[in-house]
């Protein structure tokens, strides 16, 4: 468990990744450095759409285009690629593009008058990233966005198991330590028993979800709204009238700084599927928390106190805290070869999936994963309740493994 972090942060893919740069400018042609994992071949005078439908039949993975324009726009470069690219591709070549600038600025610049030159010749470029689909539509992704939407989900995910499969198990021991599930199981099977706790703890989850998901919608809308009126005065007093039309209809209308970045903060947000990712999170925190909160219902049954509960909570506990410790390790390489396990592994998937579908998942990896977490579900749902059916009815014994696979086996 202590080693396992540094050898997630240590892993990455063998793949290498051929990028193709398109440079209009002609100031970066070569000036882009390789990496063990980056190669990049360069081209000038190349029709960029035809290119860009041609992808599928080379062996690139994307295409870097920067205009002539990256002189005076720092957003004026785009990258092309149907996956998510690496968080780390995208910083390198933009720290390339960027040192090769000042270096131009450096040369324009007379070098007596230091402080000027370094306050000039201070470039920042950001790097626009498009994902392309297979019908050639391309949208525009933001790595970083992503990487929180991923990070947040992810960590929710974790909280919820860990909350509500918990409130399971001590709600079982409550129950058999106050003797009432002798009372109960004389109406109900153990089975029907187990269930209706596991499901009646699943709506009080869901129900506080939902209604997170309703105040957020209602926030982001009055913000929305908001912004939006504010945005209009300031367009108007710029324009000196209520209609921008004529001459002003093609003039470049010049916001405050904070108006451009929230307009830059909802276009950004607008990126993110939300319908997917609302869908997905509710079936796999339904999912691993019935997964999860099936074997801590076990857990509570078998025991006595919720002092005895460590031995076993902990086995149950480590594929999720492995999850979490390989999130940094997904977020950065979503379509790689650990990324894709974990989120295909029931035990991982809830976290692991959670973190990678802000990126975007393809629909065949987002179905095979539900089925195996879905098949996980129903053998874990038979393994507690063999369990759960002995331990209810059982006081002052202390148990081991090998008890607990002896009532599996009656």
């Amino acid at each position: 468990m202590m080693l396992m972090p540094v050898w997630f942060a240590t892993f990455e893919d063998d793949d290498v990744l051929r990028i193709a740069v398109f440079d209009s400018s002609y100031l970066f042609i070569n000036r882009i450095p390789e990496t063990e994992k980056f190669k990049f071949t360069f081209f000038v005078d190349v029709n960029v759409e035809e290119f860009k439908r041609n992808l599928p039949q080379t062996d690139f993975f994307g295409f870097l285009y920067i205009p002539e324009a990256i002189t005076q726009l720092s957003r004026a470069s785009a990258f092309y690629s149907f996956r998510q690219p690496p968080a780390n591709l995208v910083m390198h070549m933009a720290h390339a593009i960027e040192k090769e600038l000042e270096r131009e600025k450096l040369r324009a610049h007379n070098i007596e008058n230091v402080e000027n030159i370094l306050h000039a010749v201070r470039t920042r470029i950001d790097i626009r990233t498009f994902r392309l689909s297979e019908s050639g539509i391309e949208r525009e992704s933001h790595g970083f966005l992503s990487m929180g939407v991923a990070y947040i989900s992810a960590i929710l995910i974790y909280m919820f198991i860990f909350l509500f499969g918990s409130q399971v198990m001590r709600g079982v021991i409550e129950e058999k330590t106050n003797r009432i599930v002798e009372v109960i199981v004389s109406s109900v099977k153990p089975f029907q028993l187990m269930m209706g706790k596991v499901v009646g703890v699943a709506l009080v989850g869901l129900t506080q979800f939902m209604t997170w998901v309703a105040l957020t919608l209602i926030l982001v809308l009055t913000a929305r709204s908001i912004f939006f009126s504010k945005l209009s005065e300031e367009v108007v007093q710029q324009t000196g009238h209520m209609q921008v039309i004529g001459s002003l209809a093609g003039d470049r209308i010049q916001f405050s700084e904070n108006t451009e970045k929230a307009i830059e903060i909802f276009h950004m947000l607008q990126s993110i599927n939300f319908d997917v990712l609302i869908v997905c999170f509710l079936f796999f925190f339904i999912g691993g928390y019935l997964l999860y909160g099936s074997l801590f219902a076990a857990i509570g049954s078998a025991v006595d106190t919720e002092t005895d509960t460590q031995q076993f909570s902990l086995p149950v506990s480590i594929p999720l805290i492995i999850a979490i410790m390989a999130m940094f390790n997904t977020m950065q390489n979503p379509d790689g070869a650990l990324a894709f396990w974990f989120s295909i592994i029931p035990f991982t998937s809830p976290v692991a999936m959670m973190a990678r579908i802000p990126f975007g998942v393809p629909y065949g990896e987002l179905a095979l994963s539900a089925v195996l977490l879905i098949v996980a579900f129903i053998a874990t749902i038979w393994l507690s309740a063999k369990i759960y059916r002995t331990g209810i009815l059982i006081y002052g014994k202390k148990l081991t493994y090998r008890e607990l696979w002896k009532w599996v086996r009656y």
